[in-house]
This record gives C-alpha cells, sequence and structure tokens, in this order.
C-alpha cells in the first residue's frame, strides 16, 4: 500500500492544540473509512491507517497564502527544480 501526505488548512481557537486537532482529524477518518471498507482494516499490518507522527506548520491571520499552496504543490518536486525562480 502506498503511503502519502495529507494537508489540512483549518482554523482552530488558540486553546486548542494542534495535536488534538491531528488526533480528532485521525480518529476520525478511520473510524469512517474502516466501517465504510471492512476488508481495509484487514488489509492493514496492526490494524492502523495513521502513523503517529505528524507535522504541524502554523501561518499567522496576514500571511500570504500562496505561500502555502506552493509549498504543498512543490512537495514532490526534487530539490533542483524548487531552486528555479519561475516556480516561485
Amino acid at each position: 500500500m502506498r503511503k502519502g501526505r495529507v494537508y489540512i488548512l483549518c482554523t482552530a481557537h488558540p486553546k486548542i492544540t494542534s495535536g488534538q486537532i491531528v488526533k480528532v482529524f485521525k480518529s476520525i477518518t478511520a473510524r469512517e473509512l474502516f466501517k465504510r471498507k471492512p476488508d481495509l482494516k484487514r488489509d492493514l499490518w496492526g490494524g492502523e491507517f495513521w502513523t503517529d507522527g505528524y507535522y504541524v506548520a502554523t501561518v499567522g491571520e496576514r500571511a500570504d497564502w500562496g505561500v502555502v499552496e506552493r509549498y504543498v504543490k512543490n512537495q514532490d518536486k526534487p530539490k533542483e527544480e524548487l531552486h528555479r525562480p519561475e516556480l516561485f
């Protein structure tokens, strides 16, 4: 099975930690996927849909959203291509 990435851009109250958001997202999506595709759990090693790790970055309310979009679009490009000015 191929591993992939999931990007979520969301807003949250400052008292809610990024870890809490990730935990809720992972638990709800895994539960729904296993409910809709029961064979999926059997096919996964250990029955785990998500890995334990995650990466979170924050963006201020006045940030340039174009920077975030370019970051996501360029994730799988070779490092050499990322230094070419025409990509940015």
